[in-house]
């Protein structure tokens, strides 16, 4: 039955007001921000769409990035000497618990190429990567704290492949600890951090006692990250 108000315009139902606004906020669910599967949001970053687009925009992850040979071939260059050093339990600015850790220069014809393809997709042609790659080896029981890498260490691109098991990176504004996020680092892919991301939220890998993703657990085994960085700006040389 249509009801009719003044001047026989159509008196709309509670039932009809409900089916619009119902379909309104479909059409606004459709053009929020789209969250790629390996990111959940914090209640308060979901709820910012600014600080949403920021992070989502700044950092992503590459899956399946290596194959499991070229995973292989990595690490039978790796390991010969990873082995012979002992993880540490302290670090020199208390950074990482249980870890050891290198720079490699010199690679194979293999990993030579896979780490162009990284520094092709990382980095712009007029951006110029540190030429030493850092190898970060994290105990099965070892995680990364909460951190912001030094600007006179490296630019504003960090770019990292994940060896040998899946972990979970929490991003958390400096400023606003209720801003966070979390990512799923699958085993053999490749994150590529930048602007907000890199600048404004500290980055850390999980304990096994913390990590778990969209309500699963993500249990760690032994970690290897081959991490390229562009070159630091100058002007923060002395800082």
């Amino acid at each position: 039955m249509i009801l009719t108000g003044l001047k026989g315009v159509p008196k709309v139902s509670k039932l009809q007001v409900i089916r619009r606004l119902s379909s309104k906020i479909q059409i606004l669910n459709n053009e929020s921000l789209p969250v790629p599967s390996y990111f959940t949001l914090s209640e308060e970053l979901q709820q910012n769409q600014t600080a949403a687009e920021d992070i989502i925009n700044t950092i992503k992850v590459l899956n399946n990035f290596l194959s499991e040979a070229e995973e292989t071939c990595l690490m039978n260059e790796l390991d010969p000497y990873m082995n012979k050093l002992r993880y540490e339990f302290d670090h020199w600015d208390d950074a990482i618990h249980g870890y050891r850790e290198t720079e490699r220069l010199q690679w194979n014809e293999e990993n030579t190429k896979i780490l162009d393809r990284v520094r092709k997709i990382a980095f712009p042609p007029d951006v110029a990567p540190i030429k030493f790659v850092h190898i970060l080896d994290l105990d099965k029981n070892g995680w990364i704290k909460p951190h912001i890498d030094a600007v006179r260490f490296c630019g504003n691109t960090i770019a990292g492949l994940s060896l040998l098991t899946d972990s979970v990176m929490r991003l958390v504004h400096d400023k606003n600890k209720n801003l966070y996020a979390d990512l799923f680092l699958k085993r053999r892919s490749l994150y590529i951090m930048k602007g907000v991301a890199r600048f404004d939220y500290t980055h850390e890998i999980l304990s096994n006692d913390n990590s778990i993703f969209k309500g699963e657990k993500v249990l760690k085994d032994r970690r290897i990250s081959v991490i390229c960085r562009n070159e630091p700006d100058p002007k923060y040389k002395d800082i």
